[in-house]
């Protein structure tokens, strides 16, 4: 399946500082690409050239085959982008708003009204149509800003933090609806919160200091991490001995090192000689060894060990 975005070795400048530097990666129909970075990693600056709001100093990006620079009217009928805060006109009701966004979209007469009752149920807005967007809470803000996005039924969606201010019920709506709507577009959403890779995501990258530095899948994120996979096994103290020896029959099993678990806690940790899953087989050895133990877990690690330990290097690079 052809990319529906593009990015080759796309750059951006302000003066000495370099925002964006070299990155390139395609998002294909069907993909979530989770957008993840710390606070100035570059995450807004690639989306606002993606979305044709900045020049990129050097580089190409496309969106569905369309040049940003050289095609940026065409980018715009087949995007629909969310920027940092969802920025609206306040004084105007939501309806009033979604109204005016539809006429710009090119919808005409009986379409408007019946797109913005669409899109009011899709996102629930249907009880706030009235009201003016400045008395809006800030997740009915969101809210409001997903939904112009979203009025023309673009199939390409660019959203930055889609789910920012919002309760963990609108939260889970909002991922829901990204969900449901994931096969038949391309979403790109930029987030700091990582439990929304997992959640929303087929796929992330890791940007930092401008540059790309990882890309993949939640659980290929993890592998990165130097304990995934890793299966600790909590016994007494006197039987720390018989575990390692059993550990040393189960062939999958590579590196074994002792550790304090704490007080009165001891363990034994077994690192997988290969990638594949070894607490099923150490737990079948300790059983068939008769040593006794008190608990065999398996780390999987999380998100946001692998953001740190990505991200560090390039936040030391920059100070």
């Amino acid at each position: 399946m052809s990319a529906m975005v593009e990015i080759d070795r796309l750059s951006k400048a302000f003066g000495p500082i370099v925002a964006v530097d070299n990155i390139s990666l395609t998002v294909k129909k069907g993909e979530v690409l989770g957008f993840l970075g710390p606070n100035g990693a570059g995450k807004t600056t690639t989306m606002r050239m993606l979305a044709g709001f900045l020049t990129p100093s050097s580089g190409t990006a496309k969106v569905c085959g369309h040049d940003v620079v050289e095609d940026p009217i065409a980018v715009k009928r087949v995007l629909g982008y969310m920027p940092e805060g969802a920025p609206a006109y306040d004084d105007m009701t939501v309806a009033a708003f979604l109204s005016f966004v539809a006429a710009v979209r090119g919808l005409e007469g009986a379409d408007i009204q019946r797109r913005v009752h669409e899109i009011s149920e899709t996102v629930d807005l249907n009880g706030m149509l009235d009201r003016p967007i400045e008395y809006l809470s800030k997740g009915y803000k969101r809210r409001v800003g997903l939904a112009q996005t979203l009025l023309h039924d673009p199939p390409v969606l660019v959203l930055d933090e889609p789910t920012d201010g919002l309760d963990p019920n609108q939260k889970h709506q909002v991922r829901s609806l990204i969900k449901r709507m994931a096969a038949e577009k391309c979403i790109v959403i930029s987030t700091h919160i990582l439990e929304e890779v997992e959640a929303a995501c087929t796929r992330a990258v890791i940007i930092g200091n401008g540059k790309l530095l990882a890309d993949g899948t939640a659980e290929q994120l993890l592998a990165r991490l130097p304990d995934h996979g890793a299966v600790t096994i909590e016994c007494a103290a006197e039987h720390v001995d018989r575990v390692t020896a059993s550990l040393g029959k189960v062939s999958t099993v590579g590196r074994v090192a002792q550790i304090d678990l704490g007080p009165g806690r001891n363990g034994v940790r077994a690192h997988p000689s290969s990638g594949q899953s070894i607490v099923e087989a150490v737990s079948s050895a300790l059983r068939a060894d008769n040593v006794p133990f008190a608990e065999v877990y398996r780390h999987r690690g999380s998100l946001d060990d692998v953001f740190r330990l990505i991200t560090r290097g390039s936040d030391r690079a920059a100070a």
